[in-house]
């Protein structure tokens, strides 16, 4: 498991360890996650190491059945600050994974974890639903998106011409409880501590701060819940067809403005909401994902209502806020560095 530290790959590993025989080596560099996230079942290994680097796979033991690369360089505004730092750890994770796999354990299967809005229409018009497409635009929203189409691209290739079993899975916007604010070093802008909406705008309803949504026309996305998500990784694992692609998402339009009401309503809070232009970088306003092939050939439906999973995340950040404020302000001194 390659990024098993962070917030998808914390609940992947959980997924996995239902079976009990499953046994489980993570390896995380801690750039984007926090330690504390990792399972202490005693079926996990835990490497602390960069996967762009082949000395760190060398110290994983034993047989592979599977390997789910979940790592990243998180997210879009970190790596537009930092770009060599994401194809550090985006881009060159994937083909050294893809090699060592190769060369020591040719017949594991690679889930490789894509990117819905690599392929998504650039539009703030009404979207068509992304489909499961292998072509994609010239001109991307961030190095980060480049990274994960990229790496498709790797993985296809090792596929064809190495005849390695690989599935590629697209995620929509996920969210849920473990999203930790601020985890990992300093990435180069605030968006270190402001992760994903969803939580962002958690915490700021609960401490009174105002909730901004970008975008001159109604922002959108399509939110699927991290438990559903991880049931999916591994639906995908054991059923998808190799060398195939498969979104992971609700396939439902979520408005951002809405998004925000509800979480003021839902925390209680008195923060107001603010309207700003959309953000430079930030093309596709509205997206949302098809889920038909993954339905039909996974049999996988996102089941967890939008409210409740708000719920349980809100609940689960009150449970969690001396942790993550300690997070949060771990990165005081290196804002502007």
């Amino acid at each position: 498991m390659i990024g098993g530290a962070g917030f998808v790959g914390s609940w992947v590993v959980d997924e996995i360890l239902k079976n009990p025989r499953a046994q489980v080596t993570i390896i995380d560099n801690l750039i984007s996650s926090e330690k504390w996230n990792i399972s202490t079942d005693p079926r996990v290994t835990f490497i602390r190491g960069s996967a762009a680097e082949f000395p760190t796979f060398e110290r994983v033991k034993g047989a592979v059945d599977f390997v789910y690369h979940l790592a990243c360089f998180h997210g879009n505004q970190s790596s537009i600050a930092r770009p060599i730092d994401d194809l550090e750890n985006g881009l060159k994770t994937t083909l050294v994974l893809l090699e060592w796999v190769r060369k020591n354990h040719p017949k594991a299967r690679v889930v490789y974890a894509g990117a819905g809005c690599a392929v998504a229409d650039k539009t703030w018009d009404a979207p068509s639903p992304i489909k499961e497409i292998d072509s994609t635009h010239i001109l991307h929203d961030s190095p980060y998106s480049i990274s994960k189409i990229s790496g498709e691209m790797y993985c296809v290739f090792y596929a064809h011409q190495h005849n390695m079993h690989v599935v590629r899975i697209r995620f929509q916007n996920v969210y849920g409880p473990r999203e930790i604010l601020g985890a990992g070093i300093w990435r180069g802008t605030e968006h270190t501590i402001w992760r994903n909406v969803i939580p962002t705008f958690i915490w700021k309803a609960l401490h009174g701060q105002e909730l901004e949504i970008f975008g001159e026309f109604r922002a959108s996305r399509d939110f699927i819940y991290v438990s559903d998500l991880a049931r999916g990784v591994l639906m995908a694992a054991k059923h998808g067809t190799p060398n195939e692609v498969y979104n992971l998402a609700s396939g439902k339009e979520k408005f951002i403005d809405e998004l925000a009401l509800s979480i003021v309503e839902l925390t209680n809070s008195k923060s107001c909401i603010r309207n700003s232009a959309k953000r430079h970088w930030d093309s596709s306003g509205r997206r949302f994902a098809d889920i038909t092939k993954s339905n039909k050939e996974l049999n996988f439906l996102a089941t967890t209502d939008f409210r409740e999973g708000l719920i349980t995340t809100i609940e689960w950040t009150i449970e969690n806020e001396d942790r993550i404020a300690t997070t949060i302000s771990s990165h005081n001194e290196s804002q502007g560095a």
